[in-house]
């Protein structure tokens, strides 16, 4: 169970990504709610996850599933770049995720 909360944490992580980018600086009303929302939801999620899961493990996989989102809500809805670096730069992430999650 601590494992599909931690995968939700992650990607509400992602969620208040996007969204506080589209909040532009905290200016705009609904995206800055939905920001503040999916942050509390999703540190709230990642300490009950904690309460059974290595820190250093819990803590990997929640940055690790909301940068490799972000990386990818970039590329598909933002336009943003898909250098081979930056695309190189998530596989290594991924690959460290998964050997997080093996050595569990």
């Amino acid at each position: 169970m601590a494992w599909i909360l931690l995968t939700l944490a992650g990607a509400l992580e992602i969620v208040w990504a996007f969204s506080m980018k589209q909040s532009h600086g905290f200016t705009r009303l609904v995206p800055t709610l939905v920001t503040l929302v999916a942050m509390i939801a999703s540190f709230g999620l990642l300490a009950v996850a904690m309460k059974t899961l290595p820190l250093g493990t819990a803590y990997t996989i929640w940055t690790g599933i909301g940068a490799v989102g972000a990386f990818v809500v970039g590329l598909l809805v933002l336009g943003e770049p898909a250098t081979p670096m930056r695309i190189l730069a998530a596989i290594m992430i991924v690959s460290g995720l998964v050997l997080m999650k093996l050595s569990s």
